[in-house]
Formats: C-alpha cells, structure tokens, sequence
C-alpha cells in the first residue's frame, strides 16, 4: 500500500533560472529523495519542472545549509541564481535577516538582500583563468567554459555545447558551457548550456560570474570592475576586483523572486 505524504515547497525564479525550494530543517527529506525522485520532481511535463531542487536545512554556525542538485536529480556544486533564491527563501521562513551567512557545496557565502528585494551573493574567489584552445576555462563555484562569438542568439548552441560538454575533457565530470559577446555599450550578452539539465538555461549564475571574469582577464587588467551582463532571463551585475592573485571580492547580484507555493503529493 502507498503512503501518500504532502511535500511543501515553493518556486522561485532568478532571470528565468528557476528551483524548486524545500525548508528541510532536520535533514528528513533529504534522506527520503533520490535522484529519479528528484528528476521526476523538476520534469516540466509530470512535475513540477525546475532547473533545480533546492533543500535549506538548518547548522550551527550559520543561517542555513544549501543543498543542491540539478534537474537530472543528482547532487551537484555550488549554484549562484539558486543560491540568491535561496536567501530570498530563507529570510521568507524567519531563519535570517537581509545579511545571510550560509554554507554550500562550495564552502562558506555571505549575502544581502536590498530594500528593493534584489539579492547579492558572494561568490568563492577565482585564481586562474586556463585557455582551452581559443576558449576560456575556470572554476565559479562550478566548471564553466567560456567562447566568446559574434553573436550568441544565432549560434546553435545546444549542438555546440553538447560537442564540447561530451568530449575530453569534460565528459566524465561535465562542464557549462557558455556563449558570449560584447556589445557596443559594454555590456556582456550571453547564453548558457548547463550540465546536469543538459540544456539550455534562461540564465546561470555561476556562468554570468565565468563570463564577468573571463572579460576582466581578456580586456581589463587590475582593478575594480562591474560588469552587466545580459541572459535571456534578465540582467544581473558582477562586481570583482582583478590582480596579480586572481579574482576575488565577486559579487553576484539580481533579482529573486518568488514564482507559487504548493504542496507536491509524495508516495
């Protein structure tokens, strides 16, 4: 005989990227899912459809713990537009207030939510950029590599990412691959493959951030840098500071909205 529990969840969205988020206090619904569970959950035609499950789970120490896993239902690193829905999500259940501390698969974030509800995440420090033939390849708190274009919305970019994603490398562990360019008015317009949904995504923090730095090292040289860069989902700004030790101080900052609530019938 099924039992039939009910899961509370809600979904938010960051320029289009958008997660399933679960408040998991005591680590009991993390024990209960498993990946197929969890891929079921995200399918956009039987589930409820998300690029991402989110869990936040309380630990001393911090605000919250972030647990992560793409729409495949496996576990993966760190998520930066996840990240900021989830701290939009966790001052909505009282667990902080708009100066968040929590911890990732990445390790420690710090962040803040502005008055007018956009929320800013900092993210892990950059050491080094790798050239990858012409491309650019780094580590954001995810692996992403970075080919710059002439113009991302022509390019077919499932086909070109899936030929670089599957190939050594990268076929083992994955990697997000990421088409972009400059425009005349300096801002950076994008698009984004991600492994784990093994798709296009309409945005990707962890990528936008791939992208900032990947023009710092290209373009820019020393110094404190914003950035504006352009998905299909919507604008986000990195902040960074560039020097001979790499990239550190990136903040990644947009909006984090909440989409619906529900309750999801678990059997």
């Amino acid at each position: 005989m099924n039992t039939v529990m009910d899961l509370p969840f809600e979904k938010y969205q960051g320029t289009g990227n958008d997660f399933v988020l679960v408040a998991d206090p005591d680590g009991r619904w993390e024990m209960a899912f498993d990946q197929a569970r969890i891929a079921a959950l995200c399918d956009r035609r039987f589930g409820i459809g998300a690029d991402g499950l989110i869990l936040l789970q309380q630990t001393g120490g911090y605000d919250f713990r972030m647990v992560y896993y793409n729409a495949d239902g496996a576990e993966s690193t760190f998520c930066g537009n996840g990240s900021r829905c989830a701290v939009a999500y966790a001052r909505s259940l009282g667990w902080t207030s708009d100066n968040a501390w929590f911890v990732a698969a990445d390790g420690d974030h710090e962040a803040r939510i502005d008055p007018d509800g956009h929320v800013a995440v900092h993210m892990r420090s950059v050491r080094e950029v790798k050239p990858h033939g012409e491309d650019d390849v780094l580590d954001t708190g995810s692996p992403h590599l970075v080919r710059w274009v002439s113009d991302p919305e022509s390019a077919d970019l499932v086909r070109v990412a899936r030929d670089i994603r599957y190939a050594p490398p990268f076929a083992e562990a994955g990697i997000n691959v990421n088409l972009v360019r400059e425009t005349e008015e300096g801002i950076l317009q994008m698009r984004t493959y991600e492994r784990g949904v093994e798709a296009e995504t309409l945005s990707c923090g962890t990528g936008v951030t791939a992208a900032a730095v990947s023009w710092v090292s290209r373009k820019a040289g020393t110094g404190k840098f914003d950035c504006r860069v352009l998905t299909r989902g919507g604008a986000l700004t990195v902040h960074l500071e560039a020097g001979p030790w790499g990239f550190r101080d990136i903040w990644l900052h947009g909006p984090a909205e909440r989409v619906f609530r529900g309750v999801w019938p678990w059997r």
